[in-house]
C-alpha cells in the first residue's frame, strides 16, 4: 500500500525531474565546443534545441535550426533536431500533468492513494520514453553528423539534465510500484475493546 509520505517523497523528485526538463529545454547546451586561443579570447559554439550561441555570432545567439539549414541536404539534420525539442515539449507537459495527478491522488483520501500510484507509474513511464528518446537522437546526431566531427564538441550540461531527469521519473515509477506491494495497509482497521472485558 503507498502511503502519503511515499507519495510526498516521489512528488518532491518528480517536481526536481521537471526543473530538470525544463532547464534542458532553456539553456542551449546540449552539445558545446569551448577553446582558449594564447590571446586569452575563448571561442564557443553551444547548440540547444531551439538556439545556437555562437562566440562570433551577432548578439551571442541565433534560432537554430534556420531555414537555410533546413534545406536539402540539411533537412535530416533539422527535422531530427526538431523532433528533438518536440519529444522535450511533450516530456514537460508530461511532467506538469503527473504533478497535477500527484496533488489530485494525495489529496484523495486512502482510496485514491490505493489505486492511484497505477495511472502516476504509467504516466512517469511515459516521460521518461520521451526524455530516454530525446537523449537518444541527440546523442546518435553527435556521433554522425559532420557538423560534430570537429575535435572538441561534446555533449554537455542540458543533455546530462534530460538524462537525469528521466532516471529520477524511472525510480519514482519504481518507488511507487515497490511501496505498494511491500508497505502494509495504512491506518488498517483497531479493534475497540469489548465493554464487557472492562
Amino acid at each position: 500500500m503507498t502511503r502519503k509520505a511515499v507519495y510526498s517523497a516521489a512528488l518532491v523528485a518528480v517536481v526536481a525531474a521537471t526543473a530538470m526538463t525544463i532547464a534542458s529545454i532553456v539553456t542551449p547546451n546540449w552539445i558545446s565546443y569551448s577553446d582558449t586561443g594564447k590571446s586569452g579570447d575563448t571561442v564557443y559554439d553551444r547548440f540547444g534545441l531551439h538556439r545556437r550561441c555562437r562566440s562570433t555570432a551577432p548578439g551571442g545567439c541565433m534560432h537554430f535550426p534556420d531555414e537555410q539549414q533546413c534545406e536539402g541536404d540539411g533537412s535530416w539534420f533539422c527535422n531530427t533536431w526538431r523532433t528533438t525539442g518536440f519529444l522535450m515539449s511533450l516530456a514537460v507537459v508530461m511532467d506538469l500533468v503527473t504533478v497535477v495527478g500527484f496533488l489530485v491522488i494525495m489529496a484523495g483520501g486512502k482510496a485514491k492513494r490505493e489505486t492511484g500510484w497505477r495511472i502516476l507509474c504509467a504516466m512517469l513511464g511515459i516521460t521518461a520514453i520521451l526524455e530516454f528518446g530525446a537523449m537518444a537522437i541527440v546523442g546518435y546526431v553527435f556521433d554522425n553528423d559532420d557538423l560534430f566531427h570537429v575535435p572538441g564538441y561534446a555533449l554537455d550540461v542540458s543533455w546530462y539534465l534530460c538524462t537525469s531527469s528521466a532516471a529520477l521519473a524511472v525510480l519514482s515509477a519504481v518507488g511507487l510500484a515497490i511501496s505498494a506491494f511491500v508497505l502494509p495497509p495504512e491506518e488498517g482497521y483497531i479493534f475497540l475493546r469489548d465493554s464487557t472485558d472492562v
